[in-house]
């Protein structure tokens, strides 16, 4: 092998130029600038995602705990309108009359206004009496033989049944009519 000022061979056999640079033809100063940068830049990235979780950490903390009042809550709006429904009875309760009518009275005006408060939550009275059997808001307690009443008709409601915003509370427990199978 000749050589020639063209190609200068070191000891590996890999061409070697006159002044010697780094990977890619950059100077190692340039190389180590770019680390640092880079080094730099991700360090940033890492503060960046750590403040993102603490976030998102806090947020679910914060969600966690607005539930948990809310539910711990969620009855008070109800519970503050039947205040008056307790006074009301307290006062009927301490009120000595010995008026039976009078006592009636009370407990009618109670009762209408408990009816009033359960209407303005979404609640519905299920009294189907002289209605034709729903098993899905009715359940039948017993049948009755004999009456002049169409078979499956409601004949006595034992128990009022309650609809809490088109969701079954409570089925009305009743009596109805036997199917003829004379």
């Amino acid at each position: 092998m000749t050589e020639t000022g063209k190609d200068k061979l070191d000891e590996t056999g890999r061409a070697a130029s006159d002044n010697e640079t780094g990977a890619a033809g950059m100077a190692p100063e340039t190389l180590a600038k770019q680390l640092t940068e880079a080094e730099t830049t991700i360090a940033g990235l890492r503060e960046a995602i750590l403040r993102e979780r603490a976030e998102l950490d806090n947020q679910r903390k914060r969600m966690q705990r607005d539930l948990e009042q809310t539910l711990k809550y969620a009855n008070e709006k109800l519970l503050r309108e039947l205040l008056p429904v307790y006074d009301g009875m307290e006062h009927g309760l301490a009120a000595d009359t010995g008026n039976a009518e009078a006592l009636r009275e009370g407990m009618q005006l109670t009762l209408k206004a408990l009816h009033k408060l359960g209407e303005a939550n979404g609640l519905t009275e299920v009294n189907p009496l002289d209605e034709a059997f729903n098993s899905e808001t009715q359940q039948a307690m017993n049948i009755v033989p004999g009456t002049k009443k169409p078979p499956g008709t409601v004949v006595a409601v034992m128990q009022k049944g309650y609809v809490l915003n088109g969701r079954l509370l409570r089925p009305a427990l009743v009596s109805v009519t036997a199917n003829d199978t004379d």
